[in-house]
């Protein structure tokens, strides 16, 4: 299939995947006589790996790492179960910041006067010093 073709099939964008196919991430892809990307079932699979990871919010170093290590299927899932905690943590992390972010901006409506922009808490809390 063509890029734009792959492209489709995976929701990726063109330059996302020539971007993928620059650092290493996916395998450049053989010529058709045209000079057209020939991409196939094997470069589907890996965008399709690729893309669920960065759905989970695996950082592209997290995302080579799980190749190389899916690349092995005999090798013990231990180093997998690692970089999947560790993103975990960083979800959690964010989680704890949007709750907290959530509190604030609750709080700063609840304060609300309901009179003039003047009398305003949430542009008061908005303004420098």
């Amino acid at each position: 299939m063509k890029i734009g073709e792959l492209a489709r099939a995976t929701g990726t964008k063109v330059e996302t995947i020539r971007f993928y196919e620059k650092s290493g991430l996916l395998a450049a892809p053989g010529r058709t006589s045209g000079n057209y990307r020939a991409y196939g079932a094997d470069h589907l699979a890996r965008l399709s790996f690729i893309r669920r990871a960065r759905d989970l919010g695996f950082s592209l170093d997290q995302v080579r790492a799980l190749l190389d290590l899916s690349d092995d299927r005999a090798r013990p899932c231990g180093a997998v179960d690692e970089i999947a905690r560790a993103q975990l943590v960083s979800v959690d992390r964010k989680i704890a910041d949007l709750t907290a972010l959530r509190r604030e901006l609750s709080s700063l409506i609840d304060q609300c006067g309901r009179g003039t922009i003047a009398d305003c808490r949430i542009i008061d809390a908005l303004a420098p010093g």
